[in-house]
C-alpha cells in the first residue's frame, strides 16, 4: 500500500513530495469516487441480504477499480 507523505508544525513538505502527494492522489480519486457513488445510491447496503450478491458485486467493483487505475 502507499501513502502520501504527512507535513508537520516544524517540518512542511518539500515541492517532490507536494508532488508525489498530487500523483497519488490522482490515482487513488477515481476509485474513491466510484465507492462513494455506490455509498451514496445504497448499492453497498444490500449486500447484507444475499452473500451470493455480494461476492458479485465486490468482484465486480475491484474489477472496474483495477481498470480505472491501469488507465
Amino acid at each position: 500500500m502507499i501513502t502520501g507523505y504527512k507535513a508537520a508544525r516544524n517540518r512542511p513538505l518539500t515541492r517532490c513530495q507536494k508532488l508525489s502527494d498530487t500523483a497519488l492522489a490522482a490515482v487513488r480519486a477515481p476509485g474513491e469516487h466510484g465507492f462513494a457513488h455506490l455509498k451514496n445510491r445504497r448499492v453497498l447496503g444490500k449486500g447484507r441480504t444475499d452473500p451470493k450478491w455480494a461476492t458479485a458485486l465486490v468482484r465486480a467493483l475491484l474489477l472496474l477499480t483495477n481498470k480505472e487505475v491501469a488507465r
